[in-house]
């Protein structure tokens, strides 16, 4: 009886090691399947350095003669473009950053403006040698493109805003800040949560919703709110336009339509600015409708692509 429970014993767990094995190669696969790689060739994170010395990790999927640089948002991170780099690595190369205080780069800055993100997107850039850049910016990434594009114009041949540039000429107010900041101040996670629900469409997959806002509410209160008022303040002071006097490469947009873009106001200060709206869409379309998205995302690359050649 003792030797039949210890090869039964014996056999449980030889199993149980086997299915270990057998989950661990499936999740490898599974992985390198995600993001559009063969085998077990999956793309580890690289560092670069930020001009004040913050570690940056970015990722680096495709090949291509163009870069297209994907910056997230406020509170997110290089997750958030998941949709996108196996539709986008076939014919591009695609980079993918996390800025500092998100995702896995270092997070030691005192103070995390819209300057200090751009200098972490100009390492990168410069650390892959790419010279021919398209930059890509969710929300906040809106503004940190812009900045990135006014510090490497060489490089830059057009920004493409996700859901941002809706109004550069927002007068904002001070008090109308501290209004907005004030739930966040006082208990970051619910203020969080109530913040970004208000972004979501109401047809967007429950479990989109659910993750999205559980992420975001768990992000490091002290570098998001620092990163709010970094770009908030540049509505307050007129910076959020004045930054077009410098950065001339053409602007486009892929938004949804839950705020109104005003063309006009957009228009007097870039060199150029064009849209793509989807319809019903909210905030975080490139995760909520990533196919409708990856589709306008590819025509407005392509025509970037076709535009410069000629020019």
């Amino acid at each position: 009886m003792q030797n039949m429970e210890k090869r039964s014993s014996k056999g449980f767990y030889e199993t149980l090691f086997i299915k270990l094995i057998l989950s661990i190669f499936i999740s490898i696969f599974l992985l390198s399947a995600d993001y559009g790689v063969a085998g077990a060739e999956i793309c580890l994170p690289q560092t670069a350095i930020s001009k004040d010395g913050s570690v940056i990790s970015y990722e680096v999927y495709g090949e291509g003669e163009t870069t297209l640089i994907f910056v997230h948002g406020w509170s997110c991170d290089s997750r958030y473009w998941r949709e996108q780099v196996p539709f986008f690595s076939k014919q591009n190369k695609v980079v993918l950053v996390d800025l500092a205080g998100h995702g896995h780069s270092s997070a030691e800055r005192v103070n995390y403006t819209m300057r200090s993100f751009g200098e972490d997107v100009r390492a990168v850039v410069e650390a892959i040698g790419s010279t021919k850049v398209i930059l890509i910016g969710h929300s906040m990434g809106g503004a940190v493109i812009a900045e990135t594009a006014r510090l490497i114009p060489d490089k830059v041949i057009a920004l493409i805003g996700i859901d941002t540039f809706d109004n550069i000429e927002y007068p904002l107010t001070e008090e109308e800040k501290d209004k907005i900041l004030a739930p966040l101040e006082k208990d970051f996670r619910t203020g969080c949560s109530n913040f970004v629900n208000g972004m979501i469409s109401n047809s967007t997959a429950q479990s989109v919703r659910s993750w999205i806002v559980t992420d975001m509410s768990a992000a490091p209160s002290a570098v998001a709110i620092s990163a709010n008022h970094g770009y908030f303040d540049q509505y307050i002071t007129g910076e959020a336009a004045d930054i077009f006097k410098e950065v001339r490469q053409p602007v486009y947009c892929v938004s949804g339509d839950l705020w109104p873009i005003n063309y006009e106001a957009n228009r007097r200060h870039m060199s150029s600015f064009n849209a793509k709206i989807l319809k019903g869409a909210a905030h975080f379309l490139m995760i909520a409708r990533p196919k409708e998205f990856n589709m306008a995302l590819n025509e407005t690359i392509i025509k970037i692509i076709k535009d410069s050649k000629q020019n």
